[in-house]
């Protein structure tokens, strides 16, 4: 998908899609729209699907979100950004999670769908205080948000929601010059991998207790030469037989001026995670190199170049599609393959 010469939603790149199945069994793409400005909406996309059932084409529908309430947007900036959806079958929902770019920077939200057409914000994401940590979640900006598409075992073994999500250490945008306190424990500064969790039975008496996850972990942080700069989950979790297969992006490079300004040298490539399906927090192994790396004229040159960004995949027929944003200006689709060990 590239911008659509004339469109005025399009003029600044498509980018960092979500996906969902519609009731109508049409695959859906929910891309980033950028407009003058840097001004983001969500859009909606029917996926046209060739005779072997590669995705190579869409058509364009109405867009689905904007940014039209008082805490998703600044007064010079704004937007409804990179949403990720999950289908989540045992409470019959849609889940999509996106940044709100507000007054005070980029914060998560919820909104909900049972059709992918019409969708009902949740509003912004209260992550539950917990003394332990010795800080509250709230205070930072927070990405790359995306829920589980099945019940897992919580920490207290309550069959709950889990949602990965990356807080980042940084004040920057409201106040450059004041440290950020890190969690307990915590050393490094770089953005990285967490896991949180709402119980089941919260959510099924109210599908508002997804805004209030608890039980924050750390999950995975930079460890890798490709992902010094930092790291943040892409899809949603795939189910696979050892586990949960997570694609994530690693970033090198070095940022300038603040992680809230549009950036000229760096690089994301993308790699994968494997959680334990009984305990997701935990890293059973992870890619020691990338799986994708900027290549084509499209992902090396842009609006930022030299960026591959996954954030959603789709099984059609017996194959599985990873849909991610090309140099923050388009949207490719990779084919992702398992092969014997």
């Amino acid at each position: 998908m590239r911008p659509e010469p004339g469109n005025p939603l399009e003029t600044e790149g498509v980018l960092n899609p979500a996906t969902a199945w519609g009731s109508d069994g049409e695959l859906y793409l929910y891309p980033r729209l950028v407009s003058a400005g840097n001004v983001s909406r969500v859009g909606r996309a029917r996926i046209v699907l060739d005779d072997s059932g590669v995705p190579v084409d869409v058509e364009r529908l109405s867009p689905v979100l904007e940014a039209d309430r008082g805490w998703e947007h600044g007064t010079n900036h704004g937007g409804v950004e990179d949403p990720r959806i999950t289908h989540i079958p045992q409470i019959g929902t849609h889940v999509m999670t996106y940044v709100a770019f507000g007054p005070t920077g980029p914060r998560p939200a919820l909104a909900v769908s049972s059709d992918g057409e019409r969708w009902t914000r949740l509003g912004p994401i209260l992550f539950a205080y917990e003394d332990t940590l010795d800080t509250d979640l709230n205070l930072f900006p927070n990405k790359d948000v995306l829920f589980f598409p099945e019940v897992v075992p919580g920490p207290d073994g309550v069959p709950s929601i889990a949602m990965l999500h990356r807080p980042m250490w940084d004040f920057s945008f409201v106040r450059p010059e004041e440290a950020p306190p890190l969690p307990a424990g915590t050393t490094d500064d770089r953005a990285s991998v967490w896991i949180s969790y709402v119980p089941l039975a919260e959510v099924e008496r109210d599908i508002r207790a997804l805004t209030r996850p608890a039980g924050h972990r750390f999950v995975a942080g930079s460890e890798f030469e490709w992902e010094a700069l930092k790291i943040g989950a892409g899809p949603a979790p795939l189910r696979v037989p050892e586990g949960w297969l997570v694609l994530y992006h690693g970033v090198t490079g070095t940022v300038v001026g603040g992680a809230f300004v549009p950036q000229d040298n760096v690089h994301y490539v993308a790699g994968a995670l494997l959680l334990d399906a009984e305990d997701p927090s935990r890293v059973l192994n992870r890619t020691a190199e990338p799986l994708l790396v900027p290549e084509t004229a499209e992902e090396t040159s842009g609006t930022v170049a030299n960026v591959v960004f996954p954030t959603a995949i789709e099984k059609i027929g017996e194959r599985h599609f990873v849909f991610y944003g090309m140099a923050d200006s388009m949207i490719g689709v990779a084919e992702l393959r398992r092969t014997a060990p």
